[in-house]
């Protein structure tokens, strides 16, 4: 449970809809910290990518998560995670992990074990978190609940350009695309912990604003309350 005086803020959305920029902005305005959860599933879905392991088959990826040692460190406020003691910040960013991390997202084996750490960290301090599913399952008291969204063709966009910033020039605009509506397809569709706007949720439509203007959104609903 959530400590009724702490600040914690859900931000759930599909990809490219700007949830992590967002977050990470609003954690540094508010001197708070940010829990990327995307990056641990990511973190899933590239050892399993690695040994081989069929990221649909539960049994399989339970048994992997027996073995598995997943960490989240924050160092000067920004948040590293290790797989196995091997820090894989920076491999957990490609389109092949992306849709790894959709695949074992929707195993429920995965989710209880991820949702654990989740709302551990969440019951210890001030946290804005970003997901899928953050206000509807991981943290639905969460005092704070944000629905970000784009259009398909914006968050496509601005998935290409994160991926050309890193080095990847082997992406079209069209392959982003369908990949990202695939995995929107999947992450809906998910018979466990689906994504979906919760109830509470205030609704923020990114599509036509700057990154400042959404961070000033987010800020003056938390201020104003």
């Amino acid at each position: 449970m959530i400590p009724e005086e702490q600040l914690i803020i859900a931000v759930d959305g599909p990809a490219g809809a700007g949830k992590s920029t967002i977050a990470r902005l609003v954690a540094e305005k508010l001197g708070i910290l940010y829990l990327d959860t995307g990056a641990m599933y990511r973190a899933i879905g590239l050892k399993a990518l690695r040994e081989g392991i069929d990221t649909r088959h539960e049994a399989d990826i339970s048994d992997m998560l027996q073995k598995t040692d997943l960490d989240i460190q924050f160092v000067n406020q920004e948040q590293r995670v290790f797989i196995d003691c091997q820090d894989v910040t920076r491999d957990i960013r490609t389109p092949a992990v992306s849709m790894a991390a959709s695949d074992v997202s929707a195993l429920p084996v995965v989710r209880k074990a991820l949702v654990k750490i989740q709302r551990g960290i969440a019951s210890r301090q001030p946290l804005i978190l970003d997901g899928r599913d953050i206000g509807t399952y991981v943290l639905p008291d969460a005092p704070f609940k944000f629905f970000l969204t784009a259009s398909a063709n914006e968050r496509a966009k601005r998935r290409l350009s994160d991926l050309q910033a890193r080095g990847d020039q082997s992406s079209s605009l069209k392959e982003v695309q369908m990949d990202m509506e695939k995995r929107d397809r999947q992450d809906s569709e998910r018979a466990f912990a689906p994504l979906r706007q919760a109830d509470d949720a205030i609704l923020v439509d990114t599509t036509n604003l700057t990154i400042d203007e959404v961070v000033d959104v987010l800020i003056s609903k938390v201020s104003g309350r």
